[in-house]
């Protein structure tokens, strides 16, 4: 029986060929995915439905019901990228926090190192504006002593969203699954909905809701809301596919009251939330 076989080095130039043509396409992956979904911007807190590339980068102060007064650089926000049609990958970078006032220190916190979405369903402004998207996300104990859970989390989230008209209403429901220190963590169950507004252009005025609910932990059995009303600005061009976003909210807690032991709840009094983003 006579064997052929395609030589090595054929095999080598269409594997490169193949490596080649996936990032020569990137950008009509890109395009695909945005085109076939609702076109609405990020809100400042709710991770959104839709897939998105962009850096971004977010800033907290935020006041806590002990007097202490926490920086938050960064956000835990990173880098998102569109591999394929229907998925989208953010890597992220840990926050940088400054404590002041009660119990000073600095460093960092966990880092929410992983986020996959890939999306289940979506169409445009002229097929029905909707989506609806499955989130896995990963954090890391990376934190100082300070300000980490020492423990992996796992969070699985189904987020959608449905426009009507200038007007979108986008939500998320997640369960952050602690890998360990059950005991002292819980497992916290949150849902987050934003009403957002499109104004003219470049105006993207929203309220968003922060459900916290925790089962476990020394916050078993209690429930955290916050409201936090904010504007994004975008999307301005930069040239070629970039654009720039920026925006900032006021969030609040509204319940329950001030519980100090066995752990702080809520987790914030007030705080301010600026965010900065690059799409490209």
């Amino acid at each position: 029986m006579l064997v052929l076989s395609a030589p090595a080095g054929s095999a080598h130039a269409a594997s490169t060929d193949a490596i080649s043509d996936y990032f020569n396409n990137w950008y009509a992956r890109v395009d695909q995915a945005q085109s076939t979904q609702p076109s609405w911007v990020t809100p400042l807190v709710t991770v959104t439905p839709r897939l998105e590339q962009e850096f971004r980068f977010d800033q907290t102060n935020q006041y806590q019901g002990t007097g202490a007064m926490v920086r938050n650089y960064g956000g835990g926000k990173g880098l998102e990228l569109i591999p394929t049609a229907t998925t989208e990958v953010v890597l992220n970078i840990p926050p940088y926090q400054v404590r002041s006032n009660v119990k000073p220190v600095q460093g960092f916190g966990d880092d929410p190192v992983l986020l996959v979405k890939q999306r289940l369903l979506s169409a445009n402004a002229e097929q029905g504006d909707y989506i609806v998207t499955a989130f896995l996300g990963f954090q890391a104990p990376t934190g100082i002593k300070a300000f980490t859970n020492d423990a992996w989390l796992v969070t699985p989230t189904l987020a959608a969203g449905k426009g009507f008209g200038r007007f979108d209403v986008q939500g998320t429901v997640g369960v952050a699954i602690p890998m360990a220190h059950e005991n002292t963590i819980g497992t916290a169950v949150a849902t987050n909905v934003t009403f957002q507004y499109h104004l003219d252009d470049y105006f993207w005025p929203e309220l968003e809701v922060n459900d916290t609910y925790w089962s476990g932990g020394l916050r078993d059995g209690k429930n955290q809301v916050l409201l936090t009303p904010g504007i994004i600005f975008g999307r301005f061009p930069l040239g070629g596919h970039s654009k720039a976003n920026f925006g900032f909210g006021y969030q609040f807690a509204v319940s329950p009251s001030l519980q100090r032991e066995p752990a702080l709840t809520p987790t914030l009094d007030h705080a301010w939330v600026f965010t900065g983003r690059i799409s490209f």
